[in-house]
């Protein structure tokens, strides 16, 4: 079975993590002391009373600050993260993984296998270990493939856990316990979905943890950054497009909504820095993308940086983040502007054959028109290049300065060298090619460059985990077939039934696969004066199980039957009458992360384990890649005559 991280492994990382755990736990007990204080203030009509709880309140209030800060602090350690390669590049913001609290699910199980499957909860406790292991190691994933397999796995066990034990209108009644990535406060529901929403939080976390680890100055590990990040947006914005109701501010749509953004604009990033690995020299084309690159990534970022900055999102996103991701739009902006420069004074001015193809590029490269001359007489012109050629530069000297002054605010970020010296090594170049280009004699007053218009070569794809690539076995397969056992179905006790061969043998047809049904019973028959009905699943003959049998399995078993006759078991699903209406108030009641099931649906499928061939045969509106198309029962055609 798949393991997690030693937890006690001191890496750099752990030592991160297992400080959160310690603040996440602290900030528990203040919130707990917090609420006893205010009851109690609340309840007290003791003036003296009143000022002491008072007094209590604002140590309490001012405690929860600082370990909030200190959180903050945390969640800005990007540095750990980042991979350990001699070359600058600029740190890249990953996520802390959500904690949660250990959980036994020992007895509720147990009770709700005797309860509901009339089976011994007893003989099931190994599956419930094995599955708590499992939620046991999956809490400390390893930083790699085997890391993201380990969550991925835990996730389809727990989409099966929901189809085996968790009715539509009732809860197991445990808690699950998970503290918010971003402000460390506990949050605690009895719904699945919460589970199923944190874990796919902690995918996507784990895969940006993956992206800032990779060394960015070769080209596969762009290839690998570009890879995770685009899947920690696609985690994320799957969470976002499938839970809803979370209790925790972490994985709220306008949260959610930020975290894809910031996502898309760290592979944006990524792109702009494969294209400077690729780019030739002295080539005016290959400048002026470079230069379209670069305004994409800062519109990008400008967007991310809009979205921190809304009310309810501002005051719980680390303010490091908020500032890091304001300095890159700026830097960005800066750079555009740099290479359009350099395009414009470093590379020769074109042949007659170039012209064209540089004057159709150059007519899309401005968001408007540079005053001055047309553009095939400043591309030709030597000294007009050199005139808007200074202009960009004084732009983007400006946009370096406006970029280290803001890098310059942020207490955190002063902290990281990395940044400070991408910033500076950006702002002196721009500062030593003005000096280059400015000419002693220019009298005439710089104008103001316009614009890049923004443009990418690679658009960042949003990749949605793909669950059907790590295939699980329903832990708890032994309870029999989905489509029949499972929490949503009801069943009358099983009944055992002796049954004699007649003249015409049994008297009914059986059809399907695991379970098999009886698809019809002839009046007067062996099978109908034993009270076996239409609809009945045969679950076992002769005491051998055949909940997973197929077809040609029990009528082998029931052909091979002697004098002595058979013993079948059978069982009966409580007709699928309308819904109670207590049921539907529970329904409407029980509150929590809302999931739309549509897609655990899809992720079962896909999974194709031996248990999910016969879950779903609705098929979803979606799910024209799925499997199965919807086969739970052989055709009619195959029906046979016991």
């Amino acid at each position: 079975s798949q393991q997690g991280c030693d937890p006690f492994a001191q890496t750099q990382r752990s030592k991160l993590q297992h400080r959160r755990a310690r603040i996440n736990q602290q900030i528990n007990k203040e919130m707990r002391m917090r609420a006893g204080a205010e009851n109690l203030f609340r309840a007290t009509s003791n003036h003296k009373v009143k000022e002491t709880v008072a007094l209590e309140l604002s140590y309490v209030n001012s405690n929860l600050q600082l370990l909030k800060e200190e959180l903050e602090e945390l969640n800005s350690s990007v540095d750990v993260y980042q991979n350990d390669s001699e070359s600058i590049s600029v740190p890249m913001i990953p996520l802390g993984l959500k904690e949660t609290k250990e959980l036994d699910l020992l007895q509720p199980l147990k009770d709700f296998i005797s309860e509901h499957y009339g089976e011994e909860g007893v003989l099931f406790e190994k599956e419930i270990k094995e599955f708590m292991e499992l939620r046991q190691a999956m809490r400390t994933p390893s930083r790699n493939e085997a890391g993201l397999e380990l969550l991925m796995e835990y996730y389809n066990q727990l989409c099966f856990l929901d189809s085996r034990f968790f009715p539509p209108t009732k809860t197991l009644g445990v808690f699950f316990h998970w503290y918010d990535s971003l402000t460390g406060v506990p949050s605690h529901q009895r719904a699945l979905a919460f589970e199923k929403g944190s874990v796919l939080f902690n995918l996507g976390a784990l895969h940006t943890q993956i992206g800032a680890r990779q060394d960015r100055a070769s080209l596969p590990g762009l290839n690998h950054a570009i890879d995770a990040f685009q899947k920690a947006a696609g985690a994320f914005n799957y969470l976002k497009e499938n839970f809803s109701n979370a209790p925790s501010l972490d994985m709220s749509a306008a949260s959610l909504t930020m975290l894809v953004r910031l996502m898309v604009a760290q592979v944006q990033e990524c792109v702009f820095e494969k294209m400077t690995l690729l780019r030739a020299h002295n080539d005016f084309m290959a400048h002026l993308q470079l230069a379209q690159e670069a305004a994409r990534v800062e519109d990008v970022y400008s967007l991310v940086h809009q979205t921190m900055s809304q009310p309810h999102v501002k005051d719980y996103v680390p303010f490091s983040w908020t500032a890091m991701v304001h300095v890159k739009s700026e830097h960005f902006k800066a750079l555009s502007h740099y290479f359009a420069a350099v395009a414009l004074c470093d590379c020769p001015a074109p042949s007659d054959a170039e012209l064209l193809e540089q004057e159709k590029a150059f007519l899309q490269f401005h968001v408007t028109m540079p005053e001055g001359p047309s553009l095939r007489v400043l591309l030709q012109d030597p000294e007009e290049r050199r005139k808007l050629g200074k202009a960009h530069l004084k732009k983007a000297i400006m946009k370096h300065e406006e970029a280290m002054r803001i890098h310059g605010l942020c207490k955190i970020l002063r902290k990281m060298d990395i940044l400070q010296e991408v910033l500076s090594f950006a702002h002196k170049r721009s500062l030593s090619k003005y000096s280059e280009i400015d000419h002693e004699e220019d009298f005439f007053e710089t104008g103001e460059a316009p614009d890049i218009h923004p443009k990418t070569h690679q658009k960042p794809e949003i990749k949605s985990p793909n669950f059907s690539q790590v295939k699980v076995t329903d832990l708890f397969h032994r309870l029999g077939p989905l489509s029949v056992f499972s929490a949503k179905n009801k069943w009358y006790p099983a009944r055992r039934v002796h049954l004699m061969r007649g003249e015409n043998g049994f008297g009914f047809t059986l059809r399907g696969d695991s379970p098999v049904l009886i698809a019809g019973v002839i009046p007067g028959g062996c099978a109908a004066e034993a009270g076996l009905k239409e609809g009945d699943y045969i679950i076992s003959v002769n005491g051998k199980d055949c909940k997973w049998s197929k077809h040609a399995e029990v009528v082998q078993l029931l052909k091979s039957t002697g004098k002595e006759g058979v013993d079948i078991g059978v069982i009966t699903l409580q007709g699928s009458e309308c819904p109670k209406a207590a049921d539907r108030k529970a329904a409407a009641m029980s509150s929590g992360v809302r999931e739309n099931k549509e897609n655990s649906r899809k992720s079962l499928m896909n999974s194709k384990s031996a248990s999910t061939l016969l879950v779903w045969s609705k098929k979803s509106k979606r799910s024209k890649k799925s499997t199965y198309s919807g086969v739970p029962f052989t055709a009619v055609g195959d029906n046979e005559a016991m």
